[in-house]
């Protein structure tokens, strides 16, 4: 995966989510349950890499949605 960039937790509130799990399925329900709760850029797919069990999925979460106003991730610098 891509390295996290200071962009992404350039505030308070602001955070990188990395979820591993055995499928797809349980890594994109555990991101609508996140969405539930916060602000996310959500992810489309999970990774997986070779010689790892289960697959990876990253999200980033804004905990402040209101707050948009010096909002990097909102900036489209993902």
């Amino acid at each position: 995966m891509r390295s996290i960039s200071e962009a992404h937790v350039a505030r308070p509130g602001l955070a990188v989510v990395e979820v591993a799990a055995l499928d797809d399925t349980t890594a994109f329900a555990v991101q609508e349950l996140l969405a539930a709760q916060c602000a996310i850029a959500a992810a489309e797919r999970t990774v997986h890499e070779p010689g790892e069990p289960g697959v990876r999925l990253r999200l980033f979460l804004d905990l402040h949605p209101d707050n948009d106003q010096d909002d990097p991730v909102s900036d489209g610098e993902t």
